[in-house]
């Protein structure tokens, strides 16, 4: 059975990406990544997405006592061989330890702009002409 291209990650990937997603956590709450900009953060990961092949793992980071995010991403970038090797023990079942690369998650600052778009007075307007028509 072949599997279409464009119906999203399967199974496996979901499964181990919240494994990675999991021993990426456990890594960062024990504050073993000695790295000034990471240890002045609150990181949160918030989802991982695995290649395919296993081998890349993007995750997805949120965070809070910081503004200047991009720093942190580095910081998480110029790490990510230790992190990796700290994470290994968690995911020893795994046959290749996948590459980590970090993304901002800007899920949560998306939902807010369109929460503040359909709150409008624009929106409300016309949501308003709606319910006339309707009764």
């Amino acid at each position: 059975m072949s599997r279409n291209a464009s119906s999203g990650p399967s199974q496996r990937q979901l499964r181990v990406g919240e494994q990675v997603r999991h021993a990426l956590s456990e890594v960062l709450q024990r504050g073993e990544v000695q790295d000034e900009v990471i240890e002045n953060a609150v990181i949160s990961i918030t989802e991982v997405r695995m290649s395919p092949d296993l081998k890349i793992a993007t995750a997805y980071v949120s965070l809070l006592g910081t503004d200047d995010g991009q720093a942190v991403i580095k910081a998480l970038a110029r790490n990510a061989k230790f992190i990796r090797g700290r994470a290994s023990g968690a995911l020893r079942q795994m046959k290749y330890m996948p590459e980590y690369r970090f993304r901002l998650d800007t899920s949560y600052d998306n939902m807010a702009r369109i929460d503040q778009l359909l709150r409008s007075p624009e929106v409300a307007r016309d949501l308003g002409d709606d319910d006339k028509e309707e009764n």
